[in-house]
């Protein structure tokens, strides 16, 4: 008995890259982009998976030029289209300033001003974790999509 033959389409994975001056001027351009590549991927503005992806793009970057901001050094957003959903990367080039991962995450004083950027990170995506990266960091997130399929068009 022979199975019949299954035709499988390749999927390849499809990635947007951008470096951005550390600045809140450039995390705030950080979002807009990653909006506009979602969009042209076929995730829409304004959707669930666009509002959330948008949201952490926004935290990241924003801790990035805070945070992570070495003057004379830019910051990198990355997105991918992976199987299953979205990836979202932004990377820095200081290293000594490492934030705590997801299981070390604490919430602030619930009337302090700041520090609630990797908790709503935490709460949004559905994996993410803390890389080293020569130089620097990176915080890697990724936000599972139902039906990501649809979004490989031939």
């Amino acid at each position: 008995m022979t199975a019949p033959s299954a035709h499988h389409r390749a999927i390849t994975v499809r990635m947007f890259t951008q470096r951005l001056s550390a600045t809140p001027r450039g995390a705030r351009l950080a979002r807009r982009l990653a909006v506009g590549q979602l969009a042209a991927w076929g995730i829409p503005y304004g959707t669930d998976a666009s509002e959330t992806i948008a949201a952490i793009v926004a935290e990241l970057a924003a801790n990035a030029a805070t945070h992570g901001r070495v003057p004379g050094r830019d910051f990198e957003l990355r997105l991918s289209l992976v199987p299953g959903g979205v990836r979202i990367e932004v990377a820095d080039s200081r290293g000594e300033r490492r934030p705590p991962g997801p299981r070390d995450v604490r919430p602030p004083h619930p009337l302090a001003e700041g520090g609630w950027g990797l908790v709503l990170v935490d709460a949004l995506a559905d994996r993410w974790e803390v890389l080293d990266r020569a130089p620097g960091k990176a915080v890697r997130a990724e936000v599972d999509l139902p039906g990501w399929l649809g979004l490989f068009r031939a």
